[in-house]
């Protein structure tokens, strides 16, 4: 068959349902291969937002998301979202065209060497040089970029090899099981764990797997050892629970923090040093046991003292089956904290004032989604305020990134999100200028008929840089900036639009935006004057005795 034929059929063997893209030329056999196919491609209106939809894919369901790009200007304009997936543990397959490579018709024309472009951001970069290469090319790039720890794989699909024939089949994919953990290592953690007089269960990234998640319950439901989650760690243990403490949502100085650095024994699930620590974690100064698929990274912050490899899931059922919670454990300190951490929350949560404190946003937040519902963050600095005081009570129902931390990747996020589920309520929390950065996928949410809502977090400026601008003492200076009418332009698109004129109302039309159906952009304006007063101020002075 043609081999733009048989490269669809090798997508279609590895389950892949959706490949979203902005084509070009040197895409066109593939795209009308894709045309005949069960595979539905979503047109962007930008390659960026293409990756962190496909990223957001990966990161969801485990299997790698599939974006495309045409050579050239168009595969630079993946670069962000390729970066983003690796350093986020998504699995990601990007597919570029390109020139013919047996014969040029047009010099060097857009021609920029992708392969070697993207060889440093992902964990397999290739180009197809014969047709007969196609379905084991594509089966080693899935398998790549879904084992342990996922991330970006690329391909380049040349136009001429995308016309040639060949009568090789799709290789199909087989399951693999993971080696389990060495038992002379459960066994030293055991040890660690019966020894120590006050453990902590740090919940990272990588716990975020279903089977992990349901062994790691286990682990707590016998244990009682209370946890505490990174970022993106939330929501694979639902923190509505009695056990969970907090989220690290700033980098030191917090009443977490303090947690941290009163256990003698920090059991470490899922970390890996991509994601920003979440304190400096030394086994000079407490046991720090880490659980995870892959070795840990050397470095300055993070230093454990037991490393225990392999499955993840089967690490954790292995210390749940032999542990014997110890009488020597004692927590008070640590839901003492937890009770003084959620005292500071609450502060304003009810806060009247008006534009909108960061704490009442996030109150309403919580008090309007159901727990099912997925809130998908851009960064910016409600990313700490939302990591902070927002419960997740499900997996991936707080999607933010704490890796690349990139701005830009919360609307499409949302929208990959809603593609998948659109059963549940999505909530895509932005900044107005992360927003600029991918409002053009209003028209993709729209001719997608997407029921969306877009929160517009609202201070006329970049707002985390101004808030690291003034603890530094600095002048302001260059981080401000207007912003369009967003009524207007939600309305320009064919979206609804409103904005909140008081404290009162934005849980009242967040609520109606998502009973109403359609794609709702929320403008709201935010009172930022919270963060140095809280983050820099208030917390200084509430810990510092603790």
């Amino acid at each position: 068959m043609k081999a733009s034929d048989l490269f669809v059929k090798c997508l279609e063997a590895e389950g892949v349902k959706y490949v979203f893209g902005v084509p070009g030329e040197e895409n066109l056999d593939l795209l009308e291969s894709m045309r005949e196919s069960s595979i539905k491609f979503i047109t962007t209106r930008h390659e960026q937002a293409a990756v962190f939809m496909a990223a957001t894919f990966g990161r969801l369901t485990g299997k790698a998301g599939v974006a495309l790009s045409t050579l050239g200007p168009g595969a630079t304009n993946l670069v962000t979202g390729v970066a983003y997936a690796q350093l986020g543990g998504m699995p990601l397959l990007v597919i570029t065209g390109q020139k013919p490579i047996r014969k040029s018709k047009q010099g060097r024309f857009q021609i920029v060497d992708i392969v070697q472009m993207m060889t440093p951001l992902t964990k397999m970069s290739e180009t197809i040089v014969s047709a007969d290469r196609i379905p084991s090319l594509i089966r080693q790039a899935f398998k790549v970029a879904e084992s342990e720890l996922p991330g970006a794989v690329h391909l380049e699909l040349p136009e001429d090899i995308a016309v040639e024939e060949s009568d090789v089949a799709p290789i199909l994919p087989v399951k693999i099981r993971r080696a389990g953990p060495d038992p002379k290592a459960i066994n030293m953690a055991l040890e660690l764990l019966k020894e120590s007089k006050s453990p902590i269960v740090l919940v990272a990234a990588g716990a975020n797997r279903k089977l992990v998640r349901k062994h790691l319950q286990a682990f707590l439901d016998k244990t009682k050892i209370p946890f505490i989650s990174t970022q993106m760690g939330k929501g694979v243990i639902d923190e509505a629970s009695e056990l969970y403490l907090g989220t690290t949502a700033l980098s030191a100085g917090d009443f977490v923090h303090k947690m941290l650095e009163k256990s003698d024994c920090v059991l470490v699930v899922g970390h890996n040093i991509n994601e920003k620590p979440p304190v400096v974690l030394s086994s000079q100064e407490r046991n720090v046991i880490h659980l995870n698929f892959n070795e840990a990274d050397v470095d300055d912050v993070y230093i454990p003292t037991l490393e225990v490899v392999g499955d993840l899931a089967h690490s954790i059922w292995a210390l749940t089956e032999d542990i014997i919670p110890s009488k020597k454990w004692n927590f008070e300190y640590f839901f003492n904290l937890k009770n003084k951490l959620q005292e500071h929350i609450n502060e304003k949560s009810k806060d009247d004032s008006f534009p909108l404190k960061p704490q009442r946003l996030v109150a309403d937040l919580q008090a309007t989604l159901p727990n099912d519902g997925i809130l998908a963050l851009d960064n910016g600095m409600y990313k700490l305020w939302i990591a902070r005081s927002y419960n997740a009570h499900a997996q991936n129902t707080v999607l933010l990134d704490n890796a690349l931390a990139t701005m830009g990747a919360g609307l499409p996020g949302a929208m990959g999100a809603k593609i998948l589920f659109p059963d549940k309520a999505v909530v895509a929390l932005v900044g107005d200028g992360g927003l600029m950065m991918s409002s053009q996928e209003i028209e993709t949410a729209i001719r997608l008929k997407l029921n969306l809502v877009v929160v517009i977090v609202n201070d006329n400026g970049y707002g985390m840089i101004k808030w690291k601008q003034q603890g530094a003492d600095f002048d302001n200076f260059a981080l401000e900036f207007s912003n369009p009418d967003f009524v207007k332009f939600a309305e320009s698109f064919g979206a609804h639009g409103t904005r909140v004129e008081n404290a009162a109302e934005f849980s009242k039309k967040l609520k109606h935006a998502l009973e109403s159906g359609g794609v709702w952009l929320i403008d709201c304006p935010i009172d930022y004057s919270e963060n140095i007063l809280v983050f820099d101020k208030e917390l200084k002075e509430k810990t510092k005795n603790l």
